[in-house]
């Protein structure tokens, strides 16, 4: 059967938003930019790769957002897929970039209580989620992905990392601050090993992780990410909004500064087998 794609009719979430005030993510969206992943399109692909989606698996993804990392997923053809998004706006973006097959939805739920059945699926996964919420919240999360998971399971996040691991905590602090401040959204990246005890801490086992450097702004990774003609589009479109431009330059500057401490992080964890 022919899957068809409908064409782009919703509002990008977060348009409710002054430029000046929106979410750094839902920004770049809007300025045209479609990989959102602190380590990049290179990343996630490695992210996939350890997780290793075989056509038997069921796959849910947390806030899959543009649907870059979901069309990669359904390229390697699991019997179901399954984004959740936190409200309807956001649910109604999805489905509107996401091909319109049975084997493929979209559900309204939160990544801390999606509202799926336990044990629905042998794959779950998020990325640039985690680093957003606080410990408490980023525990509940990876509760929840345990709690979908079936006995052998695989969870993989992409996430931000903080370098060295010997970090000072005021120096951690600044950074959260900083980031947090710039992209107008909490910003609480940890070092891998806290990384791997977060999820350890659920009962998981860390069996994969790698690192990228964090360079989302940079016209190389741009390239990469977008393609050339994709790169322009988004250049352009920050040279002709004055306010988002200024936007963009701060997140720019605030990335740089702190570039010997920040890092994509992906990991890929498996649940006990019963």
């Amino acid at each position: 059967m022919m899957s068809t794609e409908r064409s782009t009719v919703h509002e990008l979430p977060g348009s409710g938003f002054e430029t000046a005030r929106m979410p750094g993510h839902w920004l770049l969206a809007r300025l045209g930019k479609r990989v959102l992943r602190p380590g990049g399109l290179g990343l996630t692909r490695e992210l996939l790769g350890g997780l290793a989606i075989r056509p038997d698996d069921e796959v849910i993804e947390f806030a899959p957002g543009l649907g870059a990392t979901a069309k990669l997923i359904l390229a390697r053809k699991p019997s179901r897929y399954i984004g959740v998004e936190r409200d309807a706006e956001a649910m109604a973006w999805a489905r509107d970039n996401l091909p319109q097959r049975a084997d493929v939805s979209i559900a309204v739920g939160t990544a801390d209580a999606t509202g799926l059945p336990a044990a629905s699926a042998s794959v779950v996964l998020g990325e640039s989620l985690l680093s957003m919420n606080d410990q408490a919240q980023k525990q509940a999360i990876v509760a929840e992905a345990c709690r979908l998971l079936r006995p052998g399971g695989r969870y993989g996040i992409h996430e931000l990392c903080l370098v060295p691991e010997s970090l000072p905590p005021e120096r951690r602090q600044a950074i959260h601050s900083e980031l947090s401040e710039a992209a107008h959204v909490g910003a609480h990246p940890l070092p891998a090993w806290d990384w791997t005890a977060l999820l350890e801490s659920a009962g998981l086992h860390v069996i994969q992780i790698g690192y990228a450097p964090m360079h989302l702004l940079r016209p190389r990774r741009m390239i990469a990410d977008e393609g050339l003609r994709g790169a322009l589009r988004v250049a352009g479109n920050i040279l002709r909004d004055r306010t988002a431009r200024r936007r963009v330059l701060a997140m720019h500057r605030v990335f740089e500064r702190h570039r010997d401490n920040l890092r994509g992080i992906y990991l890929v964890a498996e649940k006990p087998a019963v």
